[in-house]
């Protein structure tokens, strides 16, 4: 009793993880406005996302960040020292424009657009964190974010992410994160909520 699973046990992700970690990620945020907003053809989504999610992974998380994964979700998570160095590349850039297709003049307004609440301060970023609907609330997702807060709360520094799913902001809310603001994204886009943690200490938990 207490002892986390075997299955959720947070795993460092690799390159061989790719494809697991970009068809979970894909599950996850198969019904996430936001994804939705940049991939709105549903014949097509599936596959697109899966592609956008492998670029990131191979190409920019797991070089410069601190990427995890259980059976049925996945985290990217980008430590202060790091946040210069995981902005895409212009290779990147070229990769993510091509899976978006004409989505990506809006995928580029977004990015400005939430590029403009980040905050300035020391912090560790919550890129990307997401489980397959078919194992959610079996503590998949729990487990990952634990994980990344607890380097944040060892190195005293606050956590930030953004989330485009007001379902989403009470399970972060539950782990200490607040809202600190929220944005429209242009063109009609959907609204994005900024969301901040202060470092906890071992007296706080």
């Amino acid at each position: 009793m207490g002892r986390m699973s075997m299955t959720n046990r947070p795993r460092t992700t690799t390159a061989d993880d790719t494809p697991l970690v970009s068809r979970l990620l894909a599950r996850a945020f198969e019904d996430d406005p936001m994804i939705r907003w940049f991939f709105p053809d549903g014949a097509t989504r599936a596959a697109g996302v899966e592609r956008y999610f492998a670029t990131l992974h191979t190409r920019q998380y797991a070089r410069h960040g601190v990427c995890e994964h259980t059976e049925a979700a996945a985290a990217f998570w980008v430590p202060p020292e790091s946040r210069d160095k995981a902005v895409p590349d212009a290779e990147t850039v070229r990769d993510l424009l091509d899976i978006l297709g004409d989505r990506a003049p809006a995928f580029r307004d977004a990015v400005e657009a939430a590029g403009e609440h980040t905050p300035r301060e020391p912090h560790w970023y919550l890129a990307v964190i997401g489980a397959d609907p078919a194992a959610q609330g079996r503590g998949h997702g729990a487990a990952l974010l634990r994980s990344g807060l607890a380097r944040a709360d060892a190195a005293g520094v606050p956590a930030y992410l953004e989330s485009s799913k007001p379902e989403n902001l009470p399970f972060y809310e539950h782990f200490g994160f607040r809202v600190r603001g929220e944005a429209r994204l242009p063109g009609g886009g959907p609204t994005l909520w900024a969301m901040w943690r202060e470092p906890h200490r071992p007296t706080d938990r």
